[in-house]
């Protein structure tokens, strides 16, 4: 009987932090990931992560991996290990180390028939999507895993333990390392006594949703030393009327695109000049709207968020900051 594994990496502010894992005694064992917001946190998700590695260690040959967002195939390309499937990308550039790997269509909408074809030992996901995808992978003859790639450090938490896992643990300290190293030098530069308040909307044709703390922007606006006046204990999108966001007196907002970003800075133009409340908002009155780079802040972590940060550093504390609205 196959063994089907739901292993979560889920979000941790700090990287060497483990989450919990709840065990389901069912006709599949199933390894849940759950928030490590307790401290309960350690060994069951250390035999979690501990009985993933025994599959990979007991297969007689390597593990066929199927990666099914660009970003995972950048962090497997990171660890060096090889995919026998890859995600499409319209808007990212893939790995050249996978050029000649079969496609397995979007990452919102892989071609399961393809999947399969491939037999792949384990299939590695964002968690975003884990709703949509988990019905679909357990009708597969496969393990998964769904990897939090909702923060920075979701992103290098999956990164340890995938490298643990896969035995590409030198390759995954050397990116921790990096990070470490990244990160202490860009906070000197921070005041984070002096936060200046940020609402952040995302943009889709046509409508526009707040992204919360959870939501990667969220995250990456927490790094670099802002305040996200949306807070949820669990959801990264909120809808929310302009009224209540007027009562969150942001300093700063920060407009992005979750696709077609021509279209939706468009939207976004129309509507801050048609709608008479965003006048009243101190930060339109002090031209402090920004739109943010479409290639460094997408849904998902990835290795760019360096130069995410170094753009939200000039627009939350360099006051000569050009309004990039303009």
């Amino acid at each position: 009987m196959i063994k089907k594994f739901n292993f979560v990496v889920i979000l941790l502010l700090s990287i060497f932090l483990t989450g919990c894992v709840n065990q389901h005694p069912d006709k599949k064992k199933e390894h849940n990931v759950s928030s490590p917001t307790k401290k309960s946190v350690g060994e069951n998700h250390k035999l979690g992560v501990i009985d993933a590695k025994k599959i990979v260690e007991n297969s007689k040959s390597k593990p066929k991996i199927i990666a099914t967002s660009p970003s995972i195939a950048d962090i497997c390309d990171k660890l060096n290990l090889e995919l026998v499937g890859i995600s499409n990308s319209n808007i990212y550039k893939l790995p050249k180390k996978y050029k000649n790997v079969e496609k397995i269509g979007l990452a919102m909408n892989p071609d399961l028939e393809k999947i399969s074809k491939l037999n792949p030992d384990w299939i590695l996901s964002p968690n975003s999507l884990i709703d949509d995808l988990k019905p679909k992978y357990e009708t597969i003859k496969s393990d998964w895993a769904f990897l939090n790639l909702n923060s920075v450090g979701g992103m290098y938490q999956s990164i340890k333990e995938l490298g643990y896992i896969f035995g590409k643990e030198k390759e995954a300290n050397k990116l921790i390392l990096e990070f470490n190293k990244f990160y202490e030098e860009y906070k000197r530069n921070i005041n984070f006594t002096n936060k200046p308040k940020v609402m952040i909307l995302m943009g889709l044709p046509g409508s526009y949703l707040i992204a919360t703390n959870n939501s990667y922007i969220g995250d990456l606006v927490n790094l670099a030393g802002g305040e996200n006046v949306y807070h949820h204990e669990y959801k990264q999108f909120l809808n929310v009327n302009t009224e209540d966001m007027k009562t969150k007196n942001p300093d700063i907002i920060l407009r992005a695109a979750h696709a077609l970003p021509k279209n939706v800075k468009k939207m976004f133009d129309d509507d801050f000049n048609k709608n008479d409340i965003w006048k009243h908002f101190s930060a339109v009155k002090n031209n402090k709207v920004f739109d943010l780079s479409y290639d460094k802040f997408g849904m998902s972590a990835r290795f760019n968020y360096q130069d995410a940060l170094k753009e939200l550093s000039l627009i939350l504390f360099n006051e000569e900051k050009k309004n990039e609205k303009n």
